[in-house]
């Protein structure tokens, strides 16, 4: 679901006199012309790279999965197939970017796509696999995912680097900045991102873990929309907010540009130094305004008409709004840990994202420099998810929301544990082991616990 490429420049780096007189005594050279002395104890590497006019960047990754056999006395419409299944999805990408004027760029993503998540993208709120769309495919077929505009208005003189990277040309930028991106992308390109668990291309997999999971964010079936975002950053503070179209109806495909439907979000954040660590605190709120159906009205509609409530029955248009807090923080040069706490209105159907309320997610990267594999990376993570008490009675009387709908429900909060293991194995390619371990799957006591196994192969130029 989550395919975004994450971009911010870094603050110019600075060299103390003592530094360089280590590094010489442990052999790692130091050439004078690089280096121009700020302060009689200060100095500072002015060196930029040269500015991209253009770029082409490109990646395949191919995520196989398979869960175990597991207790299921039933199974619904949208359940996790209890019979155990193994199932794989490819994707290959292009980011071809152009220097327009000063400050500005324009990227365009054309991507090849195939394959299934397991039980086509169903039976879990927290699902198994961010690589996996709402829709599959048993043949390749050709999609854009992006197409957007950045202009970056200096705030300062130029003094960061930027390294070339997908969706990023190289270059310099003011650390002080206006961004503006407007076009198709994700929204979580730019909102929510966490630099140990966000990307489901390099570390971890699963939707709660890699986002905010009661982030119910603007997104087709496969998680981009057309939308507008503004960024200020100053120092050590960044405000961002952003204007985006929401699917014409929950979980469904965008052919066309309307904004009838939308949604609009604000996050802060605020960047710090712990034991000379950095750190990100990030505050999110959003709103969305759409037609949504209520748990209790489609529950009243079923009681006249008999059978299961359908939200889909009774939608009229109205407002949903959530908040989510988002911490990162290195605590040694090659560990990282971070948590992530969600929450959302209760009363009516999850629009875009996945049926979740409220989620708390945390966890710990650790690189392998540890063990002599300093491109590695060991990653471990839980997540737990929760429903509000209308939605659980929707479920329990047989509603579907957008992933989950077993026609029964013995609710307990869904508890998912995840671990993988990412190898270099080539200077442009990784292959990674993925565990979950999840209790009550879909939010059902009466079903599970599963186990998923899973392995990425990640290959970029």
């Amino acid at each position: 679901m989550n395919n975004t490429t994450t971009f911010k420049p870094s603050s110019p780096k600075k060299i103390t006199l003592l530094a360089i007189l280590a590094s010489i005594f442990v052999g790692q050279a130091v050439m004078a012309e690089d280096i121009v002395i700020a302060t009689a104890a200060t100095v500072t590497t002015p060196a930029l790279p040269d500015t991209e006019s253009w770029a082409i960047h490109g990646q395949l990754t191919n995520f196989t999965q398979a869960n175990n056999r597991f207790t299921a006395p039933y199974t619904g419409t949208n359940s996790l197939l209890a019979q155990g299944r193994t199932e794989e999805t490819t994707d290959i990408s292009l980011f071809l970017g152009r220097r327009l004027w000063r400050g500005a760029e324009v990227w365009i993503d054309p991507e090849i796509d195939q394959g299934f998540g397991v039980s086509n993208t169903l039976g879990l709120a927290g699902y198994s696999s961010g690589e996996a769309y709402k829709v599959g495919a048993n043949a390749p077929y050709l999609r854009l995912t992006r197409a957007f505009v950045r202009q970056t208005i200096a705030l300062g003189e130029n003094d960061t680097a930027i390294e070339s990277a997908p969706n990023q040309l190289a270059g310099s930028s003011a650390s002080n900045n206006i961004t503006l991106t407007a076009g198709k992308f994700s929204v979580t390109d730019i909102f929510d991102t966490n630099s140990y668990a966000h990307d489901p291309r390099a570390d971890f997999m699963n939707w709660s873990i890699i986002d905010s999971g009661a982030f119910d964010y603007a997104a087709d079936v496969w998680g981009f929309t057309y939308g507008a975002a503004a960024e200020w950053t100053q120092d050590n503070w960044t405000l961002r907010t952003g204007y985006f179209q929401l699917s014409p109806e929950p979980n469904a495909k965008i052919v066309s540009v309307n904004f009838s439907q939308h949604s609009l979000i604000m996050e802060a954040e605020l960047r710090q130094q712990w034991f000379n660590h950095p750190g990100k605190i990030k505050l999110l709120a959003f709103t969305n305004h759409a037609k949504m159906g209520r748990y209790q009205d489609a529950l009243a509609l079923a009681q006249i008409t008999g059978g299961a409530p359908d939200t889909a029955q009774v939608r009229q248009a109205g407002t949903d709004s959530g908040f989510g807090l988002n911490i990162e923080q290195e605590l040694a040069t090659d560990i990282g840990v971070f948590t992530k706490i969600s929450q959302r209105g209760g009363s009516k159907e999850a629009y875009e994202f996945s049926d979740i309320n409220q989620s708390l997610s945390a966890g710990i990267t650790v690189k392998g420099q540890r063990w002599g594999r300093g491109d590695d990376t060991l990653g471990l993570a839980g997540a737990i998810n929760g429903l509000s008490s209308d939605a659980r009675a929707y479920f329990a009387a047989g509603g579907l929301g957008l992933l989950i709908g077993d026609g029964q429900l013995n609710y307990a909060p869904e508890k998912i544990v995840e671990m993988y293991y990412s190898a270099r194995i080539h200077p442009h390619a990784t292959v990674s082991a993925d565990y979950q371990y999840i209790t009550n799957p879909a939010y059902n006591q009466a079903r599970g616990p599963v186990s998923l196994y899973g392995v990425r192969l990640h290959a970029e130029f």
